[in-house]
């Protein structure tokens, strides 16, 4: 039971490794979340250009917080738009996808619900059930069974929550299944589509079908869409309750008009382009056909390497950035200790030589 946080040393690992900010580095890009390659995107830099060159006010802040000068035209009518394509009733934006799933959990989990989170889920989820005050349970990744276990001792109103692509290892939530217990025991469930969004068009929900299943989709611009910010896709009650109640939400700023606008934009674009989708699956099939022992869904921009025994992981990451090949290696506490490996994000605008240097290098690895 996670109702309590974990002492330091339980979670915090000594290894000879630290976070540190450091200046970007220039090279071929396989560690990044623009799958799509919108950033690198000289049409859609123009169209963003000129969407500001239409809007120039726009660029500036809006002054408060949504409750008392910073709400706008523009913020609602692109929320409009959004909940109008991804087919619910509403949609609330957020500066970023942290703050979207911090306001969402903190104010919906109280005194006497249940949470029960894959243990995978992000950090934003986690944080926000900490700021809670309901009961809170992790079930092991993707273990339905499980999951069912906890949903049959779980008391009072009981959320569910999950990612649809889950970032540090790059396989999928089995929607189905979550909905059916989740229906079955009377629970909520609560998605967010952070990795999934623009990768798989408007998320692994539209592709399913299966949107009004859930209480709540958080979905994300910073990775595919080639932005940043948030959105959580909801009913008109569950908006309107955050708009009372979500202290994120509440006492931020709003964003300025033009980051709207260019979500919209991105959105537009994401529609008119299937061909970047297209081209992204068909250099992650490249990828994998090139026989290295990875452990991520066949079609997930996500692709985790481990390497062999007695071979050492930042001697990896060094030759491949001596190879200007950018990479991440995911340290604990992100992961476990011992699960240690090197996240690798293919991209649609990813060249095949520049997969096969990669490949080639990680071959020595293996």
């Amino acid at each position: 039971m996670w109702n309590q946080l974990p002492k330091e040393s339980q979670t915090e690992p000594t290894l000879n490794y630290s976070r540190k900010l450091k200046p970007r580095n220039t090279g071929i890009d396989f560690y990044s979340n623009d799958y799509l390659g919108l950033v690198k995107d000289k049409v859609f830099l123009s169209r963003i250009h000129d969407t500001l060159m239409q809007h120039p006010a726009s660029l500036l802040g809006n002054t408060g917080s949504r409750l008392i000068s910073g709400n706008s035209d523009v913020l609602t009518s692109v929320e409009g738009y959004l909940a109008e394509l991804h087919a619910v009733d509403s949609a609330l934006l957020f500066p970023s996808g942290y703050t979207a799933n911090l306001a969402l959990i903190s104010t919906l989990i109280k005194k006497g619900d249940t949470l029960i989170v894959d243990e995978f889920v992000h950090r934003s989820i986690i944080d926000g059930y900490l700021m809670s005050t309901g009961t809170r349970w992790k079930f092991r990744h993707n273990d339905m069974q499980h999951l069912e276990a906890l949903l049959k001792k779980a008391s009072g109103r009981v959320f569910i929550a999950v990612e649809s692509l889950y970032s540090m290892n790059g396989d999928k939530a089995p929607l189905a299944a979550v909905i059916a217990l989740a229906k079955r025991y009377k629970a909520e469930v609560i998605l967010d589509e952070a990795h999934a969004l623009g990768v798989f068009g408007l998320g692994l929900a539209d592709q399913q079908k299966i949107q009004h299943e859930f209480l709540a989709i958080t979905v994300t611009y910073g990775k595919a869409m080639g932005l940043y910010g948030a959105a959580i896709l909801c009913s008109h009650a569950l908006k309107n309750y955050l708009v009372q109640h979500a202290s994120p939400f509440i006492y931020s700023t709003a964003i300025p008009d033009f980051h709207a606008l260019a979500v919209k934009e991105s959105y537009d674009y994401l529609l008119e382009s299937s061909e970047l989708q297209e081209r992204l699956q068909n250099n992650i099939g490249y990828f994998r056909s090139s026989g290295l022992p990875l452990t991520a869904e066949s079609d997930s921009p996500i692709q985790i390497f481990k390497v062999a025994e007695g071979n050492s992981l930042n001697g990896l990451v060094d030759q491949l950035l001596a190879a200007s090949l950018l990479t991440y290696a995911i340290w604990p506490p992100t992961v476990p200790l011992g699960q240690e490996c090197l996240r690798i994000s293919i991209h649609a605008d990813h060249r095949m030589a520049e997969m096969d240097l990669l490949i080639e290098i990680l071959k020595n690895y293996a």
